[in-house]
């Protein structure tokens, strides 16, 4: 091989790898999109309202037999933790029929807020979102720190979201002691 050839073979490798590591990037990287949801409830959510919080989006479909499965675990995960401020937002496809979320959510008793995503809004704000189960996991401080295609491994994620809680507990001031006159 000649010196043009290997000088062409290395420049190629290096866009490949420059390319691969912008495509894989940590998801620590990324800020939260600043979207509005409509619940099915009628309420709408801006997502920045909610940043000071661990927050996990899902982006799920009924027809999903991966969201199905772990619907029951994320369902035990918000009880669990959502009163030490954790927050999950499901988001329905915009594929997905509107009746067949509200009888999901029905069935499955969904305790935590369901949005549906009729004009693909939301998944596009989230890199084009096609493919469910999709989600995030959004630290405190609004950055995109896990991004997962398929079913989450729970156990992980728990720890994730505990180890969250704790350093936010941490750095919040502590309360004003009453003082005595």
């Amino acid at each position: 091989m000649n010196l043009k050839e290997t000088l062409i073979s290395l420049f190629a490798l290096a866009l490949l790898g420059t390319l691969g590591y912008l495509w894989f990037a940590p998801a620590g990287l990324k800020s939260t999109p600043d979207i509005s949801l409509i619940t099915i409830d009628g309420e709408q959510l801006q997502l920045a309202s909610l940043r000071g919080k661990p927050l996990l989006v899902t982006f799920w479909a009924t027809t999903c037999p991966g969201c199905i499965k772990e619907m029951p675990h994320l369902i035990e995960l918000y009880e669990e933790l959502s009163p030490q401020g954790l927050e999950i937002i499901g988001i329905a496809m915009d594929y997905d029929p509107p009746n067949q979320v509200l009888a999901m959510r029905k069935a499955r008793n969904i305790p935590y807020p369901i949005a549906l995503d009729i004009h693909a809004e939301a998944a596009r704000a989230f890199g084009n979102v096609r493919l469910t189960p999709t989600s995030f996991l959004i630290a405190p401080d609004g950055r995109i720190i896990y991004q997962k295609l398929g079913e989450i491994s729970m156990a992980k994620l728990r720890q994730d979201i505990l180890d969250m809680l704790q350093t936010s507990q941490a750095s919040k001031p502590l309360p004003a002691l009453a003082e005595n006159n």
